[in-house]
């Protein structure tokens, strides 16, 4: 049995999956890219591995401003596995209520802001409430979980409702229920996630094309590129300018935390 073999064929049916939304991702690119243009931020939030989709957006090369990666490192930091910072510490934080809204209380959110949530399963709580806060704010949600998954999944909140009921847009990674997906003879589960690979292919697709529709508009990104690109000065210059054009999105973000009016659903 070529385990390699079966692994690579099983992303190649990934490859197939998101292929087969492209409507759905061109709908995501056209939010986001509304928002960037109105100078606001796309805010993009993942627990546990998750987080990996937010940092697959922004920053790193070939991707630009406009995205409010949330890595809320309680809910992520997996080096240490066990003891102090550990993985099931983690685990039982991103099932904790209320604390979506407390991160959300640091940011003065807009109605022109859009969000992408990514969860495999779509049911761990903070997730689902960070897109249930996004979405009483009247911010559009545009969720990217596992669909086999998350069906088969069960909520771990109270009421039953998952990521997926409150989005306005649902994205598939393509991977199969439980993920992983090679079976080895004579061992008992399957080795080998594909949710990563759907996911990084959804996400930079979504990038590819907010890309162009910011370019069509007259309002080309500053993309971040490497010295072999563009060569040393050049990128130096981009990265520069693109860090500068982050730090100004994001002080807009700050700049009436805490007003009269603003974050009023942060102690519900």
């Amino acid at each position: 049995m070529d385990v390699i073999q079966d692994y690579i064929e099983k992303c190649r049916e990934i490859v197939t999956a998101v292929e087969d939304q492209k409507k759905e991702i061109r709908q995501a690119a056209e939010w986001f890219t509304q928002t960037i243009l109105a100078e606001r931020m796309v805010h993009v939030f993942g627990s546990g591995h998750s987080r990996i989709m937010a940092e697959e957006m922004w920053p790193r090369y070939g991707s630009f401003p406009g995205f409010n990666p949330i890595v809320e490192l309680s809910l992520t930091f997996h080096n240490l596995v066990v003891g102090a910072n550990g993985q099931r510490q983690a685990m039982f934080l991103e099932n904790v209520s209320g604390l979506a809204t407390r991160i959300l209380r640091n940011f003065d959110l807009r109605t022109q802001d859009t969000a992408l949530i990514i969860s495999s399963s779509g049911g761990n709580v903070v997730p689902i409430e960070m897109a249930e806060c996004f979405k009483e704010q009247g911010i559009r949600v545009v969720a990217l979980v596992t669909k086999k998954h998350a069906e088969q999944s069960t909520s771990k909140r109270s009421d039953g409702k998952k990521l997926t009921d409150f989005a306005d847009l649902i994205l598939d990674s393509g991977a199969p229920m439980g993920d992983a997906m090679v079976k080895i003879p004579n061992l008992e589960t399957p080795v080998s996630p594909g949710s990563t690979v759907g996911g990084a292919i959804v996400i930079n697709a979504i990038k590819a094309e907010v890309a162009r529709l910011l370019t069509e508009a007259g309002h080309p990104p500053t993309v971040l590129s490497g010295a072999s690109t563009v060569g040393a000065e050049r990128s130096a210059e981009l990265f520069e300018k693109a860090y500068d054009e982050h730090a100004h999105r994001l002080a807009r973000l700050y700049q009436s935390v805490g007003e009269p009016g603003n974050n009023e659903w942060s102690d519900r």
